[in-house]
């Protein structure tokens, strides 16, 4: 096989795991926030461009919920790259792609309740105590592992069935 064809073949696996944990992420907070409070999604979008332009976010339309809506999936892409690179080089990320993918969720859920919202223009995230305790479980399993499954498939290490490896 190409080197061509495996860097093709590895970003595509990168991106596809990128696509998946954002989409599931952001439809989690869609959800939630849509039965608890009746927000809709255009506002859960702005809501993440508000990171980065502060409460003007909730006065940009359809323009600001679109930045949000790219910003949240940089981040899912950035999150993706960034356990491809790690899974490359120690061999244990791509044995244990369960495990390993939901401590890396549970990681990612501290670095961005903890560090990045802090020092955002949002400041802070929801206190909701529900809201909190679903969002570790959501990390967790639908944005730690299926970035684990599918950066371990780029790596060319995880067979088709994916849990084979797990036992």
């Amino acid at each position: 096989m190409e080197p061509s064809f495996d860097r093709k073949r590895a970003a595509l696996f990168v991106l596809a795991g990128a696509l998946v944990a954002g989409t599931l992420d952001i439809t989690y907070a869609c959800v939630f926030w849509g039965i608890k409070a009746g927000v809709p999604a255009l506002r859960i979008f702005q809501s993440v461009a508000r990171g980065l332009l502060g409460p003007a976010a909730f006065q940009g339309g359809a323009a600001t919920a679109a930045l949000g809506l790219f910003l949240h999936y940089f981040i899912a892409t950035t999150m993706s790259v960034t356990y491809y690179f790690a899974a490359r080089e120690w061999a244990p990320l791509r044995r244990h792609p369960l495990a390993s993918g939901a401590a890396y969720g549970l990681l990612l859920y501290v670095v961005m309740n903890y560090v990045v919202l802090p020092l955002s223009a949002a400041g802070s995230g929801s206190p909701d105590r529900l809201w909190i305790a679903l969002s570790i479980v959501v990390h967790m399993f639908l944005i730690g592992v299926p970035i684990a499954f599918f950066a371990t498939r780029a790596t060319g290490t995880l067979p088709p069935s994916g849990l084979a490896q797990e036992t």
